[in-house]
């Protein structure tokens, strides 16, 4: 039987891996599905935490942009994670899985609040950790924020789900030349601006020689063939 290459993965999805065909909130149909197959990979022994996104409900550099005070749209944006974190945990509950929702600010009627030992704990039961409320802190976005909660928990590995193949050399929704990059340095992506996480992330990976694998959600069961190795997306490593 094949064996993960990864024994404790940390996986980056966007809020908008929830719309489905939607154009705002949650899909449950997307939800089970996404919960199915981590729930797979977690049946292989993998401890899995999860970082989501909240562009599903707000974006808050949006809401920025738009003349809404920087801090307070930031602060929307983090309660918009809670809000995806929760509906993920309630899709994996369903399956029989157990899962626990840590957040960054405080509100302990719905989650606990995120205490790094703690959150090791839960892992090494078995549990799956969803980190919801970013880094706690506005200006950050969550890919800092998975970034971070990596290195806390001491992850072998980042994996980035988008809804492209990987990292490419430009946008493959523009650019019909875009050529997908099998492995590339974290120093490339930033010198190259390519948008694959914020360079506050890819800068923080570098710097504790974290890897990043960046994959396809949206074929199903790329999140175990990700977790296995097997040769899908890109490699960011140093």
């Amino acid at each position: 039987m094949a064996v993960p290459v990864y024994k404790r993965v940390l996986l980056k999805l966007s809020g908008e891996a929830l719309l489905g065909r939607r154009t705002f909130g949650i899909d449950a149909d997307v939800a089970k599905q996404i919960a199915t197959e981590v729930v797979e990979v977690g049946q292989l022994g993998v401890e899995l935490a999860i970082v989501i996104g909240g562009g599903n409900i707000f974006r808050g550099l949006k809401a920025s942009a738009a003349g809404m005070d920087r801090t307070t749209a930031d602060n929307m944006g983090m309660l918009a994670t809670v809000m995806n974190a929760l509906a993920l945990s309630d899709a994996l509950e369903r399956l029989g899985t157990e899962t626990r929702v840590l957040t960054a600010i405080e509100m302990r009627t719905i989650a606990e609040p995120f205490i790094r030992r703690r959150a090791i704990r839960h892992l090494r039961k078995g549990r799956i950790v969803l980190f919801a409320a970013g880094t706690g802190n506005p200006y950050f976005t969550t890919d800092t924020a998975a970034a971070l909660r990596a290195m806390e928990i001491r992850a072998d590995v980042i994996m980035k789900a988008t809804k492209v193949d990987g990292v490419f050399t430009s946008d493959p929704e523009t650019d019909p030349g875009a050529t997908l990059l099998d492995s590339i340095s974290h120093l490339e992506i930033l010198e190259r601006r390519l948008q694959v996480m914020d360079a506050t992330a890819v800068s923080l990976c570098m710097d504790n020689k974290l890897p990043i694998v960046v994959f396809n959600l949206t074929k199903s069961g790329n999140v175990l063939r990700a977790v296995m190795g097997e040769s899908i997306g890109s490699l960011i490593a140093t």
